[in-house]
């Protein structure tokens, strides 16, 4: 595994907010994976990025198998590869090893439950054109939209491997993974524990999450990652949020070409930040090197790549999340 334009610090130096992440994630998932470390350099968005998964996919009382599915389905359905394999592993590790293996296949699972939250899970990615909302519980829903987030930001910013020369692909190492992960997979988490990381600015969690954690950390996530859009000018972030709703998440065929049609009007200075959110939002593997050294001309800082995949990231998830309907608790 290799990260795509720059190498985040070491875990080891982290410091304040982030070291508390870090902690957290050792002690309760795989360690400071390549997923957080990736954000790592703006650490209000590291730490909702991380409790909006912790509390959606690990604590809390509905099925982590249920919503792993829904993890590797949407990853799926946003050609993340990085994040299919991952998942593909933890259902090892929860010892569904028919049901990883049909994932990893892209077929159909075998059982209905399955089949139809992957049916669900895959369809939101178009929430327009499918009529898709939500019938499943906060922790369910809220899965699929933190992995909407993350799968956008480690395609923009992670070479696709998992590990070293696609060694994931073979069962049997996915299989061995996940027995090595069984133990951190199996363990009951208990909600809330990463709500003292966040930034609460009185912002009230959305209807669909009722009074979940998962929807506070889905605030804080919004809240600052949404705020990477103030690196755009205003014609530039309004050209970003009316092709996210107008395109409704069509996976562009050529997106190159696509992005270049999009930006060619907006002002010289907006037109790589615009292009690189416009594809961090719809095909962020289509980021190129080129495209992240022109924004570097007048943003050297890490963070402000961060900043802006974040923002195409949650501009697009926040699109599936406006189509859902309160809670069902």
């Amino acid at each position: 595994m290799t990260y795509r334009f720059f190498t985040p610090a070491s875990a080891k130096a982290a410091t304040g907010r982030t070291a508390e992440v870090y902690q957290q994630l050792r002690d309760e998932f795989l360690g400071p994976a390549p997923t957080f470390q990736a954000v790592s350099a703006v650490p209000e968005v590291l730490a909702p990025t991380w409790a909006l998964m912790r509390e959606a996919l690990l604590a809390g009382d509905a099925s982590r198998v249920d919503r792993e599915v829904v993890a590797s389905a949407v990853s799926r359905a946003n050609r993340c590869r990085f994040c299919v394999d991952a998942h593909v592993m933890l259902l090892h590790a929860l010892s569904e090893h028919e049901l990883a293996e049909a994932i990893a296949r892209g077929g159909t699972p075998p059982e209905p439950r399955h089949a139809e939250l992957v049916g669900w899970a895959e369809a939101s990615r178009s929430p327009k054109a499918a009529g898709w909302s939500s019938p499943y519980r906060p922790e369910v829903t809220g899965t699929l939209l933190a992995f909407h987030f993350i799968n956008r930001v480690v395609s923009a910013l992670l070479d696709p491997d998992l590990l070293p020369g696609g060694l994931q692909r073979s069962r049997v190492v996915r299989s061995a993974g996940g027995r090595l992960h069984a133990r951190v997979a199996r363990e009951p988490r208990k909600p809330g524990r990463s709500l003292a990381l966040l930034d609460v600015d009185g912002t009230a969690p959305p209807a669909w999450a009722g009074d979940s954690p998962v929807g506070v950390a889905y605030a804080a996530l919004r809240n600052a990652a949404t705020r990477g859009g103030d690196l755009l000018g205003d014609v530039a972030r309004q050209t970003v949020t009316a092709t996210v709703r107008w395109e409704d998440g069509r996976y562009p065929d050529r997106p190159a070409e696509w992005a270049a049609d999009l930006i060619r009007d907006l002002p010289g200075t907006d037109r790589v930040g615009t292009r690189i959110a416009l594809l961090a939002a719809f095909a962020p593997n289509a980021i190129r090197s080129g495209d992240v050294a022109l924004w570097r001309l007048s943003h050297p800082a890490d963070a402000d790549l961060v900043r802006l995949v974040a923002y195409g990231a949650i501009t697009a998830t926040d699109h599936v999340a406006r189509a859902l309907t309160p809670a069902h608790l």
